[in-house]
Order: structure tokens, then sequence, then C-alpha cells
């Protein structure tokens, strides 16, 4: 499948509860880095690796995400691009939010989603040279704060949740090649991707990694942001 005809999911809707303390007056996604909002920063490397195809999914200031994606659309990254915006009246959590996504999108069967708080300098590639469902996985000396994955071959077996004590291993990238056949039997009610669908998907043994290299930076928590500040201004 082509990088350009791909369609990349953004899941950009959350609260960002544990960044608020150091950004306080806009999503998470918009978070500043250096006058730019992390987002500007996100889409042009998605750009650089092929992808033209756009879909925001919001709720939390979504005022705010719109106008930014309108900017962008007009003087940015998104010039040129297939953008489409969909606002959740209600948190649908990850998954929810976007089983109703495809409602509104028929025409879309395959595509990736990501995480709208999280860089990936790779990983697109990767993913779209196998079938879905697949999600990108990075190693982490210290996978304490995200968990990690068992593997056996190119299958996930299961998910070790948070430790202090995990040491090192694969964990979940947040970008992920799926496909609307994944979330059929889901519910018509929020949930998540990654404790609801993937889940349900490892016991069918339909769930498959990629390990992806190049940089991996999740701004969730201050300390993350400012080391991304730090990469992203370097």
């Amino acid at each position: 499948m082509s990088n350009k005809k791909v369609p990349l999911i953004l899941l950009a809707g959350g609260f960002g509860t544990r960044l608020s303390a150091v950004v306080k007056d806009v999503p998470k996604p918009l978070a500043p880095i250096a006058g730019k909002p992390f987002l500007s920063y996100l889409l042009e490397n998605y750009r650089k690796q092929g992808i033209q195809h756009f879909i925001f999914l919001i709720h939390h200031q979504a005022a705010l995400m719109k106008a930014f994606v309108k900017n962008e659309q007009e003087i940015g990254s998104l010039r040129g691009c297939v953008v489409s915006v969909i606002e959740e009246q209600q948190p649908m959590g990850t998954g929810g939010a976007v089983k109703a996504a495809l409602k509104e999108l028929p025409e879309i069967d395959t595509f990736l989603v990501a995480n709208a708080d999280t860089y990936l300098s790779a990983g697109v590639e990767e993913l779209l040279q196998e079938k879905p469902p697949l999600l990108a996985a990075v190693w982490q000396e210290d996978t304490a704060r995200y968990g990690s994955m068992q593997t056996e071959g190119p299958w996930i077996t299961g998910f070790a949740e948070k430790a202090a004590d995990s040491g090192s291993g694969l964990i979940n990238a947040g970008l992920y090649h799926l496909n609307a056949e994944a979330f059929a039997q889901m519910p018509e009610q929020p949930f998540s991707i990654e404790k609801e669908l993937f889940p349900f998907l490892l016991q069918k043994r339909l769930l498959k990694y990629a390990q992806i290299g190049g940089d991996f930076i999740d701004i969730g928590i201050p300390e993350d942001y400012e080391k991304c500040k730090q990469y992203l201004t370097a």
C-alpha cells in the first residue's frame, strides 16, 4: 500500500491530565515547543514518511484543534493533503472514537492510527509492509512507565502491566496498522484500543508487531515534554 494513499488517524481528543501542570491553556498535542505546537512537528514528520491523508479525532478544546488544523491546511504541513476532522460529542476512548469515525468514513478499510502526543521518527514504512492488525514496537532499556510486551515470533502473546522493576523490553510505540474488521465485533460504547481491542485480538492470535528503529518520545508527562523540547530544537 502506498504511504500517500493510506489514511493516518490521529488520536487528538484526550484531556492530557498528566501534562496539565505545565501545559494549561491548550490541548496536549498543541503543547508549545520553540513557539510552535508539538503537533506541527508531528505532522512534518509524518509528511516526511509519506503520509498525505490525515483524519483528526478531537474532543477536548475542540475549537483550538480545529483552528490549528485549518491553519496547517492554509500555510503549514497539511497543504495539499486530504484532511478530515471528526469531533466526539462525548469521550469514547481511543477505540470507540475510531469505531465511530469509521461510520462517518465508510470508504476507509485499512488505516494507520497514531497517538497525537508521541513522536516516532520512523515506523510508517515498516507497518505498511505487513497486513493488519499490527502495532509498532520499540525497545526500551526501562519499561517501567509503559509496561512491556511478550512475543513469539511475529505475534504478541501478552502485555505486562507497568511495574517499577520491569527492566528492558519491547513496548507499544503508539502507532498501529489496523482495519475496519478489527473493530467490527467491538461494542458501540467507549472502549480503549490498548486495554480492550488489543487483548481481544491477542486472544484470537491475530495481533502482530513490527519492531522499529528511530527515535521515540511520548510527551505525556512533564519530564518527557522537556526532553522532547531539547530533541526537536537541537
